[in-house]
């Protein structure tokens, strides 16, 4: 029986990235404002990067789709990802514009504020001219953010991409990601967010996504449920220490998170949807079987719960034995 439910194999299929890199410079000292740092490490970030190399460090196919500044910055975050093992060739740079940069307070409960520099940052020139849609049309997943719908030309960039993505038959996964401090407004926000929501086949929020685009301060099935879509496969809601919902056309259920020593947050929802899509790429029937999707989802809870043990997202991101040997101990 145990072989049945047994944790399935990271897929060999192409698992496409596009969105934004970046980094973010995180003070050397928790718990203090970005006024009272004494000082800041630089930390390559960006959710659909960051989803790219947590794909390639399980042992799956990831590339990444994106532009950057033709800078020294620029230069580091696409070498970050060559060492890690994620495909390059659907970057750009941009000789005008820099590689954007964010700020980050942590928190002394290891939750984080932003301040962005940004005013225009490299990644959002992209052009629909810009994708190389040869590598997106190879891809079986395709997943992406909501920061590129923000501003043109990155906005049509993003659609054609998807539309190219959805024309291939590619699966496609939408994390959010919400950033207000980066919209002009919250309405703007929301309105911006749904208006690709009934494209996506797999969607995951955080809780406070949740209660931000139901306009509900309650995180229950029903709010939930208010999000799906006819044409969705999977949603899922990420509770933090409490572990994700899951939802699917025929059954619904939770599973409980592993308990670690939290310290930095950071990556740890990209490394959730990197654990998904490895493990999905090359068998979609596992969304319409509950036992081995229950077995996925322990395994990208621990994989979540890893991330939030070390400082950035990507130094923290883990490999499959890492998460197995959390899941054994638990």
């Amino acid at each position: 029986m145990a072989s049945t439910n047994a944790l399935p194999p990271t897929g060999n299929g192409l698992i496409v990235s596009f969105g934004e890199m970046l980094i973010d410079f995180v003070p050397t000292v928790s718990g203090v404002s970005l006024a009272e740092a004494p000082g800041f490490l630089k930390a390559p970030g960006g959710a659909p990067a960051n989803v790219a190399i947590a794909v390639a460090r399980l042992g799956g196919k990831a590339a990444f789709v994106g532009k950057l500044g033709d800078d020294e910055f620029g230069h580091m975050l696409a070498g970050i990802l060559k060492e890690n093992d994620v495909r390059s060739d659907g970057i750009n740079f941009d000789k005008g514009a820099r590689t954007a940069l964010a700020f980050v307070t942590l928190r002394a409960d290891g939750e984080r504020e932003f301040m962005f520099y940004r005013n225009p940052s490299a990644d959002m020139l992209l052009t629909p001219e810009d994708l190389n849609l040869e590598l997106i049309r190879s891809a079986k997943v395709f997943h992406y953010g909501s920061i590129s719908l923000i501003v043109e030309p990155c906005r049509s960039a993003h659609l054609k991409a998807m539309e190219v993505a959805r024309e291939a038959g590619c699966l496609l996964s939408y994390d959010p990601n919400l950033r207000l401090p980066l919209w002009p407004s919250a309405e703007e926000a929301r309105q911006q967010i749904l208006s690709i929501w009934d494209k996506a086949d797999v969607i995951k929020v955080s809780d406070v996504e949740l209660e931000f685009l139901t306009g509900s301060d309650k995180i229950d099935d029903a709010s939930a449920l208010s999000l799906w879509h006819p044409n969705l496969k999977l949603l899922l809601v990420t509770l933090g220490e409490h572990g994700s919902r899951y939802y699917t056309k025929n059954f619904r259920g939770s599973v409980e998170a592993f308990h670690v020593n939290t310290v930095d947050t950071t990556g740890a929802g990209d490394s959730f949807v990197g654990a998904l899509l490895s493990k999905i790429v090359d068998d979609q029937s596992i969304l319409e079987d509950e036992a081995r999707l229950r077995e996925v989802l322990k395994f990208t809870n621990a994989c979540g719960a890893i991330t939030t043990t070390k400082k950035g997202a990507i130094p923290a991101l883990p490999t499959e034995a890492d998460a197995l040997k959390l899941i054994k101990e638990a």
